[in-house]
């Protein structure tokens, strides 16, 4: 058996340059991965392969993109699926923290070291690509910007150190309705585009941006005020996350994000988290 983090991931930045003729997006975004983590168990065994996900209501068949991925791994290596994998989730489901991605990609790079390690990280990655346009970026592994429709990588200078206090309301949002609803024109050809840059995180502060915001806020107005509730209790910067519904503040350091953190969850409302940078 071995046991593995998952992490979820955070937009710091996030513009949509157009829609591609094969129904994907073009996308410009900084993604973080934070220690905020679903916990995953793998377990060689007799038998068909198996996905648990105890105390969710996730599916445990090829509806789940764990199972999925295990199976493209498999249907790699020609051989038989012989694995139990094993869930348990405190990333919140369809938030826009990048969840199921990072559990596909935990998957991955998990049954890929059981084995020995037969596929390269650009071959897992590939395979990752065909899953979810989020799975590669956890095999990337490390903070970078990522293009195309989210599978091309450039690693950015190195930030300095985050905290981050996210807010959850409780309800899922779909990525796919999010992106449908962008008002955008189709793109033939490549789009020019430039890279901010991010030195300190005063520059991060100031250079937060989400495109899929307006589009989210638009329909789920208590994201504002989730925003606002950040900002009035320490918070340097807000921002939505993905497709949303989760929103992060940006605080200068583990007391303030302690201090918001406590101050928001008295409020029994919502999913509140803290978390640092990885």
């Amino acid at each position: 058996m071995i046991r593995k983090a998952s992490p979820a991931k955070v937009n710091l930045y996030l513009e949509v340059l157009g829609k591609r003729a094969d129904g994907y997006h073009d996308i410009l975004t900084l993604m973080q991965r934070i220690d905020l983590c679903d916990e995953m168990t793998f377990v060689g065994k007799e038998g068909p392969l198996a996905v648990r996900c105890p105390g969710t209501s996730l599916p445990e068949d090829r509806g789940n993109i764990i199972y999925r991925a295990a199976e493209a791994f498999f249907s790699r290596l020609s051989s038989k699926a012989s694995i139990e994998i094993t869930v348990r989730k405190r990333i919140p489901v369809a938030a826009g923290l990048g969840g199921g991605s990072s559990n596909a990609a935990t998957t991955l790079m998990a049954l890929n070291e059981m084995h020995g390690n037969p596929l390269t990280p650009d071959e897992l990655m590939g395979m990752g690509a065909r899953l979810g346009a989020d799975v590669p970026f956890f095999i990337h592994g490390k903070t970078a910007w990522a293009s195309g429709i989210g599978d091309r990588f450039m690693e950015t200078p190195p930030l300095p150190p985050l905290w981050f206090v996210l807010v959850n309301p409780g309800f899922e949002i779909s990525t796919k309705m999010v992106y449908q609803s962008l008002n955008l024109g189709l793109t033939n050809g490549p789009r020019n585009y430039s890279i901010p840059r991010f030195y300190t995180e005063d520059d991060l502060i100031q250079g937060l941006h989400n495109d899929l915001e307006k589009v989210t806020l638009r329909l789920h107005p208590v994201l504002d005020q989730l925003k606002a509730l950040l900002l009035e209790n320490g918070a340097g910067g807000a921002l939505m996350s993905g497709s949303g519904p989760t929103v992060f503040g940006i605080f200068s350091g583990e007391e303030s994000a302690v201090r918001a953190e406590t101050a928001l969850k008295r409020e029994n409302r919502w999913s509140v988290f803290r978390a640092r940078s990885l």
